[in-house]
């Protein structure tokens, strides 16, 4: 089965909330809808499963338009961020109900139940009731009953936002097993990069109901084909600066002159904005034929083995991703370091002049 999204738009009112959509979602394919909350990915959910119809395009089922129909008419299941299980059943009745409003027959119901108990490793709790489940095993059992309808589409939507660390990172472990195991379309919604890069498959970076890119996750990630894709798939956000290329050297809007090695030799003379990730940004010089920008913290923030540091750069917020424990006090001077060959180019239009290697970028 192939889904496709053919110029799809949605308007409310003077609002659109989905901008011309062209997407293709092949069977067995895993496709994460990146982007920020309001960016547009329930919005796009809702289309492809027949709960809203688009007020512009089509979409299509293995090539049959099924734009105006219900979502009754079409196979397809749903999983929401807030996890919904039936508190009087059981977790074997919770995952058989949509087979019991099918009328399938017991022996068939309780093959598939069983299976995709199985699968999400709910099997030595079919017994218990919701309430005396953990947060991880009720929302497994609400993803269980969406994969037992043996739909060909199935949307998740952020279905791990309300967990916990640890449930999250455990079901983020698993997901992609069970996704592998299944012959659907799945669809998955998230806010944050690092879930996309942990599940793999496709995604689609949404801004402002736009798709600005889909693709292989790693390609997304690594070769953004704009300014905004970048920003989508960036956390800590993007580090931003203004760059002038003139020759064999550049001007950075921190101040301060550099060669132009890496992507900024690859341009012709010009505007352009130079984007950096967090990790890509140093408080420790290699040696080599890096950018040093002069700034001042603003803030050190540590998690355990990685400490994040604010920095203020001229006009510019930076943040760097550095290994370790740095306890730096704010208003302290300091010079961070960037490696010229990893970063991105922009055009004045946002689009992308030129970056590195997809190894250097990852």
């Amino acid at each position: 089965m192939t889904l496709v999204l053919d110029g799809v738009s949605k308007t409310v009112g003077a609002a659109k909330h989905i901008d011309n959509v062209h997407m293709t979602l092949e069977r067995g394919s895993l496709n994460v809808l990146l982007g920020a909350t309001l960016a547009g990915k329930t919005s796009l959910m809702r289309l492809m499963a027949g709960l809203d119809a688009p007020t512009e395009g089509r979409i299509l089922f293995d090539g049959k338009d099924v734009t105006g129909w219900p979502v009754q008419r079409r196979s397809v299941a749903m999983v929401y961020q807030q996890f919904i299980n039936y508190p009087s059943l059981s977790v074997y009745e919770n995952i058989a109900s949509p087979l019991r409003v099918s009328g399938l027959p017991q022996k068939e119901t309780d093959a598939r139940v069983r299976d995709a108990a199985r699968l999400l490793k709910l099997e030595p709790y079919l017994d218990r009731k919701p309430l005396n489940l953990s947060g991880g095993q009720q929302q497994r059992t609400a993803i269980a009953r969406a994969l037992v309808k043996r739909a060909d589409l199935v949307l998740l939507d952020e279905p791990l936002a309300n967990l916990d660390y640890k449930l999250r990172e455990e079901l983020r472990e698993e997901l992609p097993r069970v996704f592998s195991a299944s012959g659907a379309i799945f669809v998955y919604a998230t806010t944050e990069p690092s879930e996309a890069l942990l599940l793999g498959g496709n995604t689609a970076t949404l801004s402002e109901g736009r798709v600005t890119q889909f693709g292989p996750t790693p390609q997304v990630y690594r070769r953004p084909q704009d300014l905004t894709t970048a920003r989508v798939f960036s956390d800590p956000p993007l580090n931003t600066l203004k760059v002038i290329k003139t020759g064999g050297s550049a001007i950075l809007s921190t101040g301060g002159e550099v060669r132009a090695t890496g992507p900024l030799a690859a341009v012709p003379d010009g505007d352009y904005t130079l984007g950096f990730r967090a990790h890509h940004l140093t408080l420790d010089p290699k040696g080599g034929d890096e950018i040093a920008i002069p700034a001042v913290v603003s803030v050190a923030e540590i998690t355990g083995s990685e400490s994040y540091i604010h920095l203020d750069a001229s006009e510019h917020r930076l943040v760097a991703l550095v290994p370790g424990v740095r306890r730096l006090e704010p208003k302290s001077p300091v010079t961070a370091y960037l490696d010229p060959h990893r970063l991105f180019l922009f055009d004045a239009q946002g689009r992308l002049a030129a970056a590195a290697s997809a190894q250097k970028a990852a």
